[in-house]
């Protein structure tokens, strides 16, 4: 569990979210590599709010680097999925005719 005070105010608790998704992985020959991070040092979950919002809480193993959460659109929630491999929510199918070619 992780609590985080979003920029609008809102309290978001990773416990309370209805959904969650962690980021796919790929090795690079020396490294698992984030494929939304980029990184091997900093890792990122999307959830899905019990309001049905969406956001995305960035973890860092390197010292001094806090981790934090922030709200993001639907498009970029979409997007994220996709990008992962996930199978998009009903609520955002309607976004993947936009996102893919």
């Amino acid at each position: 569990m992780a609590r985080y005070k979003m920029d609008d105010g809102t309290i978001v608790d990773t416990d309370n979210a209805t959904k969650s998704w962690e980021e796919e992985r790929d090795w690079n020959g020396s490294n698992h590599i984030g494929r939304s991070s980029g990184s091997q040092w900093h890792d990122q979950i999307l959830y899905r709010s019990r309001k049905g919002r969406y956001y995305i809480e960035y973890h860092s193993r390197e010292q001094g680097i806090m981790d934090r959460a922030e709200w993001i659109s639907n498009r970029a929630a979409a997007m994220w999925l996709l990008e992962n491999e996930f199978e998009l929510p009903d609520n955002l199918k309607e976004l993947e005719a936009q996102i893919v070619e």
